[in-house]
């Protein structure tokens, strides 16, 4: 399987691209990554150098990629983190390629808006997603923030969530994964992972643990999308993505990491320690 991922990269730490090539090269995928930034770590760190490239830079090097001649091979695109709005016609314009020379491949958009109530993208990112992408995109990632702002809906409960996605479908993608759902009835020691397909719904219920280490949602993005292309089963990316990931969070905890261990914990990947069922919401 060949991916084309752009996304933000960093040199120290795991976000982005740094975050979601390595597990998906693990797995066997050939990553063609193309970095919308370049930064020493995540601006998380509270200081941090480099720069976001130009939207032109971007696209030259899809390009240059094109000019190869083997997009007819590239199987999908995952988007996240875009740095400007123009980048993002960068990335449509990436899709529409892709899918010209191969109309099978998919495109998975992680709608990098925020979280935890707080935006934290440039002016007109947010409209981007909602007037540029959703249509165009096959499968959406959000976390439970960035579900609200794009659906507009707020999300506090599973009915919620339904009509937050239906609203979704019916603009665009076909499949919609929602990260760090948390809702009514959600234990206050767990966290959600929802998926909605085809009118099939799932979720799995997993442990929340104390971590606060950045590009989680672009590790478990990309490992649902290759396992949904996988498998085409919703159900089957669904547990497979929770079980490797948490159980990459838990070696992270339990050595007081400030990085997820992705390369400590690289067999997570490949043969989870733990499995979790997903149920029918």
């Amino acid at each position: 399987m060949n991916l084309l991922s752009i996304q933000s990269h960093v040199a120290y730490g795991h976000v982005g691209n740094s975050a979601a090539a390595f597990p998906l090269q693990r797995l066997g995928v050939e990553v063609w990554p193309v970095h919308t930034v370049q930064f020493s770590n995540h601006p998380g760190h509270k200081k941090w150098r480099g720069r976001a490239f130009p939207a032109a830079q971007v696209s030259e090097v899809v390009q240059g990629i094109a000019d190869l001649g083997v997009l007819s091979t590239c199987d999908g695109v995952i988007s996240g983190y875009l740095g400007t709005a123009e980048i993002g016609e960068v990335v449509l314009e990436a899709v529409a390629q892709v899918k010209a020379a191969n109309p099978r491949a998919r495109y998975c958009c992680d709608p990098v808006i925020g979280d935890g109530g707080q935006v934290y993208v440039q002016a007109g990112i947010p409209e981007f997603f909602r007037e540029r992408a959703l249509p165009v995109a096959d499968l959406l990632t959000p976390n439970q923030f960035e579900l609200e702002q794009i659906s507009g809906i707020k999300v506090r409960s599973n009915a919620d969530t339904a009509r937050a996605c239906d609203d979704l479908h019916a603009k665009g993608p076909a499949t919609v994964f929602v990260t760090g759902l948390r809702v009514a009835g959600t234990p206050r020691d767990a966290f959600d992972l929802y998926a909605s397909s085809g009118g099939e719904r799932v979720r799995v219920r997993v442990p929340r643990l104390e971590v606060t280490v950045q590009g989680t949602g672009d590790t478990i993005a990309a490992l649902f999308f290759f396992h949904f292309l996988r498998t085409n089963s919703i159900e089957t990316a669904l547990e497979v993505a929770a079980a490797s990931m948490f159980g990459v969070l838990e070696r992270t905890v339990a050595a007081k990491a400030k990085e997820m261990l992705l390369v400590d914990a690289q067999e997570e990947f490949v043969s989870p320690s733990r499995t979790f069922r997903a149920e029918a919401v």
